[in-house]
């Protein structure tokens, strides 16, 4: 019967049987990822190439001096109200029923490339030239649209806009303005 093993003796490595190991690993790692370390080595050659290297190099040297100028700068008031307005601007956007938009960006459009395709006219309109054009349909189409968006324009929308003022400015103007 065999003696139970009471000791386990590690088998140390070399030195270099270690750098071996580490080398096939390494290798092995290189292989499996070929195509993305390609990729990767191309892109930084585009990079070299344009000059962004040498950028971010710069901007690494003397980073310290770029995060002063750019704080400076971005503690300004300007600053400051180009965020709010972005953001605003961001959130407005995201408001747009885009379906409702792109048959009026299409009407724009074709407004835009019949104007271009006109010849400058020297010709002075005269108000029976305007009176007789409103027979036109396209042209009663466009006024019926415009009257329509004006309209739209008008409407009260004052409980949907927001507001970029701080809660306790909000306060004070939303109290009800009777006298107007």
């Amino acid at each position: 019967m065999a003696k139970a093993t009471k000791q386990i003796q590690r088998i140390e490595l070399s030195e270099e049987e270690k750098r071996k190991q580490d080398l096939r690993q390494i290798e092995d790692s290189l292989l499996k990822n070929k195509q993305a370390l390609l990729d990767t080595l191309d892109l930084v050659q585009h990079m070299h190439d344009r000059g962004i290297i040498s950028l971010l190099s710069g901007l690494f040297a003397e980073g310290d001096k770029v995060l002063q100028i750019l704080i400076e700068k971005a503690n300004t008031k300007e600053t400051a109200n180009t965020l709010k307005n972005l953001l605003l601007m961001v959130g407005v956007l995201g408001t747009l029923n885009v379906k409702q938009l792109e048959p009026i960006l299409l009407k724009l459009n074709a407004g835009i490339a019949r104007v271009s395709e006109s010849k400058d006219h020297d010709d002075q309109v005269g108000y029976f030239d305007i009176f007789k054009s409103l027979k036109d349909p396209e042209i009663n189409r466009s006024i019926a649209f415009f009257f329509e968006f004006l309209k739209g324009m008008g409407s009260e929308m004052s409980h949907l806009e927001r507001t970029t003022q701080l809660p306790e400015h909000q306060a004070q103007h939303a109290k009800p303005d009777h006298h107007l």
